[in-house]
């Protein structure tokens, strides 16, 4: 059967879903859609996606980072073949995080790998950025 390969929980962070194509399935994946138009569609359909490679330990910090702030990413394993598929950064200062993977979207819009995330914490503009997004609930703040 074609459909989520395998739902297992990541510790007390979420889960992950490994999708594969098929079209019986609320998360189906047309076959005929292309790798970057399914990327696209998964950025457009979460607040926040969190784009990985296997085994990814970069990838696991930033899940515990959005998880102390109280929000859950979509975290999506990527081959290696896909990863060039990621939109890169629309910024112009050479960010070396904006290709590749991993990869956070918050709102439909790149932020970058785990330095960007860090920075935009450490500025205080995280929690903005995500309650702009719907992925958290604006008012009060968590230490």
């Amino acid at each position: 059967m074609q459909g989520v390969r395998s739902f297992r929980p990541l510790s007390d962070v979420g889960v992950r879903l490994e999708l594969s194509p098929t079209t019986a399935s609320p998360l189906a994946i047309d076959v005929e859609e292309s790798t970057e138009t399914r990327i696209q569609r998964l950025i457009s359909e979460s607040p926040v996606v969190i784009f990985s490679r296997p085994s990814c330990c970069m990838c696991h910090v930033m899940k515990r980072l959005l998880s102390t702030i109280g929000v859950h990413p979509t975290v999506i394993e990527l081959d290696d073949h896909e990863i060039p598929a990621l939109p890169s950064s629309s910024s112009a200062d050479g960010d070396s995080s904006s290709a590749g993977a991993p990869a956070v979207f918050i709102g439909g819009s790149r932020v970058g790998g785990l330095e960007n995330l860090v920075a935009l914490h450490l500025t205080g503009h995280l929690r903005a950025k995500l309650v702009e997004a719907g992925a958290l609930e604006g008012g009060g703040t968590v230490s």
